[in-house]
């Protein structure tokens, strides 16, 4: 079969009508006509259908929220430490110290020089042995370390009162930030205003998170009170900034790590 020139102009014809009556509907599905013609008429639909970046600025709410914060980012550090046993008692003796700023950056993480016998290093969980602590700083040096950091800090941890107790440091207690001791989260889980929540359970109903599943490391602990802390910091601050204290007590024999 042989095809004229004039039978292929119409077929040509024919699918450009078929083509311009498929695009006529989307425009009425989508929008009107465009009466003017030409490239302008593209150019008019692309700057309705996508306005310039600068129509988009933040909105008063968002800089209301900006300006809620009571305190800088560099005002807070969280802290955290891992334990070994020793002694004839087999005591808890603080062996590592992680300390991290407001981002979860470590600002330190050292082992510590035993000042007493180590009965167990409890290797499953913190993964030391003996040689790990051949190089290690002594007690004083860390204490002193942890104290400059800690100096007009606001801290974040859990059970804090064994942080400080374990290096023989105090702080005041209306710069402490303790999720062990926290009312809200008690609440929350429907606990006796007594109990105190293990870190994990906190961090796994809370924050849906595990956290320990591969042994007890202070960094992890460090930056988990420091997600619970910052997913409710404007409540927290706010109650302090009202004058209220929305937390419990820490034990009464541990008063003393606190001024």
């Amino acid at each position: 079969m042989f095809l004229t020139t004039e039978m292929i102009y119409c077929f040509i014809i024919l699918n450009l009508t078929c083509i311009f009556k498929a695009l006529e509907g989307v425009f009425r599905k989508f929008g009107k006509m465009p009466r003017t013609q030409g490239s302008s008429s593209c150019s008019s639909i692309s700057s309705a259908r996508n306005p310039p970046k600068t129509l988009f600025v933040r909105t008063p709410l968002s800089n209301n929220r900006r300006q809620t914060k009571v305190f800088p980012a560099q005002k807070y550090i969280a802290v955290s430490a891992q334990t070994v046993c020793a002694g004839p008692k087999r005591e808890p003796m603080i062996s590592r110290v992680t300390m991290v700023d407001y981002r979860g950056n470590v600002l330190l993480d050292t082992l510590i020089n035993p000042t007493q016998a180590i009965t167990n290093y409890r290797t499953e969980l913190t993964g030391l042995l003996p040689v790990h602590f051949n190089n290690a700083p002594s007690f004083h040096e860390v204490q002193s370390r942890v104290a400059a950091l800690l100096k007009d800090k606001i801290v974040i941890g859990y059970a804090l009162w064994q942080f400080l107790g374990g290096l023989g440091l105090t702080h005041p207690a209306i710069d402490t930030r303790d999720a062990a001791l926290f009312m809200p989260f008690r609440k929350t889980l429907q606990s006796r205003s007594s109990n105190i929540i293990p870190l994990a359970t906190l961090m796994q109903y809370l924050m849906n998170r595990s956290i320990g599943v591969h042994g007890d490391y202070p960094d992890e602990q460090a930056r988990a009170t420091l997600d619970l802390f910052r997913s409710c910091e404007q409540v927290w601050e706010n109650i302090i900034k009202s004058g209220a204290w929305p937390c419990c007590l820490p034990p009464s024999e541990c008063g003393h790590c606190f001024t």
